[in-house]
């Protein structure tokens, strides 16, 4: 829903490998970022690498008025409420038990679901409809399923792509450490395009498969299914399963929360 005043926010997604940042401008994405996480660093740290991106790409922080975050790492979160009051002078809205969501949760305990996969649910349902799948290429690979009413009723949770390989590496002494690409065959020639097909095509196999069961389990019409994250391209480009991939679904479904939930948006 598009703003009357214009208000200027900033968004956090905070993952076990990455912090996703982004500032959007009534609803226009003004810029998007990430930066790696770390526990160990403080919130003075996080501060002045958040001000520096900032002014480096013409965005003035004195104008961001609000703000919200969404963490599946706890120890993150007062470092980054603190960052958020000391350099932005802003309170954030915190994705945690209270905070409007408009969504139900179909499922045995609705405190286990993660905070990620809350916020991927609004902004698949308001921008894709139900019924609806969604999967998310992050630490972990998540599969959301929302029914024909548009609630979540559960999903998946398998291994990460990235962690997947880190396993195989740290747990070999001669396998190499690659890029996640696709090879030019899935009948690879050499060590490092081996392991690029065993990763790119096996995850494909387990996508698709897990997709095709799900379909089979909600019996539902026009089911669509959309991937986020940081290799769903990557996995999108070998299977047709996947109708699009929408990389800022997150933190669309952060700046929804938000005007949902603050008091100083004006609708």
């Amino acid at each position: 829903m598009l703003l009357k005043r214009i208000v200027m926010i900033i968004c956090l997604d905070v993952g076990n490998t990455n912090i996703k940042y982004a500032v959007f401008n009534g609803d226009d994405i003004v810029l998007s970022f990430r930066v790696a996480t770390d526990v160990k660093k403080t919130s003075d740290e996080y501060g002045g690498q958040l001000l520096t991106i900032l002014s480096n790409n013409g965005v003035n922080f004195k104008e961001i008025n609000g703000g919200i975050i969404s963490s599946v790492v706890p120890q993150m979160d007062f470092t980054l409420e603190r960052m958020c009051a000391t350099y932005l002078h802003i309170k954030p809205l915190t994705l945690a038990p209270g905070l409007k969501t408009g969504m139900n949760l179909r499922v045995d305990n609705a405190r286990e679901v993660g905070a990620d996969r809350v916020v991927n649910n609004v902004a698949g349902l308001k921008k894709y409809g139900a019924p609806l799948i969604i999967i998310d290429f992050g630490t972990a690979t998540t599969f959301n399923v929302l029914d024909e009413k548009g609630e979540f009723i559960g999903g998946v949770i398998a291994p990460g792509i990235k962690g997947s390989l880190d396993s195989l590496v740290n747990g070999t002494a001669k396998l190499p450490r690659v890029e996640i690409e696709r090879p030019a065959s899935v009948i690879a020639k050499n060590t490092v395009t081996n392991m690029q097909a065993g990763i790119v095509f096996g995850f494909a196999g387990l996508v698709g498969y897990i997709v095709k069961k799900i379909k089979k389990e909600l019996k539902a019409e026009n089911v669509r299914t959309v991937a986020t994250g940081g290799f769903s391209e990557v996995i999108a480009k070998e299977i047709d399963c996947i109708d699009c991939v929408d990389k800022f679904l997150t933190l669309d479904g952060l700046k929804y929360l938000y005007y949902l939930n603050s008091t100083e948006a004006e609708r």
